[in-house]
């Protein structure tokens, strides 16, 4: 990998030398605090495959980039390299932030064609985001998912688990996913990716700071608030 100075090349786990990440099972879960590049990863893997930093499908382009100041994790795209075996072109890249100008471009793209339009919008976030997962992904390809359990509620964050079980039985299809949700990381047999500041390593569910975390809150929830709270105390 070339290496470049500055953000999206500076995380420590880009190592020029060593930096290689193979996807060996259909669902492959990264997991990390924010900050430690996790979007960043998908973004740039997403990009590499030929889909817009905003998301959706191939060839998609749902927002104008021509006077944005931010910098995207797809720029990363140009420092790695990718193979496929085999490789799959069709597929979705789903960012929940830009899940409405996304199913707005749908809905506007539809009515051009003289098509009816999906309109997700017209459901609650939850609804939306889940009905949108049933069509877009009951069908083979490569799928890229960044924090898609933003706006689910643990029933729903159930129903996505079904979904991405399906394609983990079925195994036709390739899912790489970048969640905080311990309901999502329990995913049978999804292998799981930890990204620190300093390296990506495989890890568990169980051994994640995310199911600590919500193990310690619910075995005691006015305690764990009660110390949290003395924690977050200014001095």
């Amino acid at each position: 990998m070339a290496r470049k100075s500055g953000y999206p090349y500076d995380f420590p786990w880009l190592d020029s030398d060593a930096f290689e990440l193979r996807f060996t099972t259909p669902v492959t879960i990264l997991i990390g605090e924010n900050g430690t590049g996790k979007s960043t990863l998908v973004e740039a893997i997403a990009a590499l495959s030929g889909y817009d930093e905003a998301g959706g499908g191939k060839g998609y382009r749902p927002v104008d980039h021509a006077r944005a100041i931010d910098r995207s994790g797809a720029g990363l795209a140009d420092a790695l390299r990718a193979s496929w075996l085999p490789k799959v072109t069709n597929g979705w890249f789903f960012k929940a932030e830009t899940f409405f100008s996304v199913a707005r471009y749908l809905d506007i793209a539809a009515q051009d064609s003289g098509n009816a339009p999906p309109d997700f919008l017209s459901w609650s976030h939850g609804e939306g985001f889940v009905r949108f997962f049933e069509e877009r992904m009951s069908r083979q390809g490569i799928y890229f998912m960044d924090e898609p359990e933003s706006a689910l509620s643990p029933k729903r964050q159930l129903e996505l688990l079904a979904i991405l079980d399906r394609i983990q039985e079925r195994a036709i299809s390739q899912v790489i996913l970048a969640t905080h949700s311990p309901i999502l990381m329990a995913l049978p047999n999804a292998r799981l990716l930890e990204i620190t500041r300093h390296e990506i390593a495989e890890t568990t569910l169980e051994e994640t700071q995310h199911f600590k975390l919500y193990r310690a809150f619910t075995q005691s929830p006015a305690e764990f608030v009660a110390d949290a709270l003395r924690e977050k105390k200014p001095e």
